[in-house]
């Protein structure tokens, strides 16, 4: 197997992340349940099976890649050799010392490799670096891959924002406490 190298993203690698297919397939989705009662509301999230495999499409504009860039606190891209096959985006915010995980992109030739997982703990160590207090990590309800991700690397279920995506999708968001 060919190693996995990390280093801060730079501007040239812009184009070359771009072209990645960003888009998943996905066997199972997180199903939102919402009840309405009397002075309560009920949400419930299980993971559903679908019957046949679905392409989820990536939710944001990945031809923006490139202007949501500047605005990124950190990037890295993940290398094998020499050739990029992933990225996370992280973004700090506000003063409650969380850096929000954006992105978490790995080309589809390369997944189950580890690439996602070794971006992930570069995150976390770039976080940890700065003394922040939790990530949180977000992603589409159909991204199931990147759920077990999240759970792997220790992280709980926190919240979830109905048509947060352009393409007007969940977003579940999962947080983990750091040192």
């Amino acid at each position: 197997m060919s190693e996995i190298q990390l280093r801060p993203t730079i501007a040239p690698d812009l184009s070359r992340l771009m072209a990645i297919d960003h888009s998943i397939i996905s066997e199972a989705v997180w199903q939102l349940e919402l009840r309405r009662d009397a002075g309560q509301v009920t949400t419930t999230f299980r993971e559903v099976r679908l019957p046949r495999s679905i392409t989820v499409e990536y939710p944001h504009n990945q031809f923006a890649l490139a202007d949501d860039w500047v605005r990124k606190s950190m990037m890295y891209t993940a290398f094998i050799d020499r050739d990029p096959v992933g990225y996370i985006s992280l973004l700090e915010r506000g003063t409650a010392s969380v850096v929000w995980i954006t992105d978490i992109v790995v080309d589809a030739a390369r997944r189950r490799q580890g690439v996602g997982s070794a971006l992930l703990a570069a995150g976390q160590e770039w976080a940890e670096s700065r003394s922040h207090r939790r990530l949180i990590l977000e992603m589409q309800s159909k991204n199931v891959p990147v759920i077990r991700l999240a759970q792997k690397f220790g992280y709980e279920f926190c919240g979830y924002n109905d048509h947060y995506y352009i393409n007007q999708d969940v977003a579940l968001f999962f947080a983990k406490a750091l040192k």
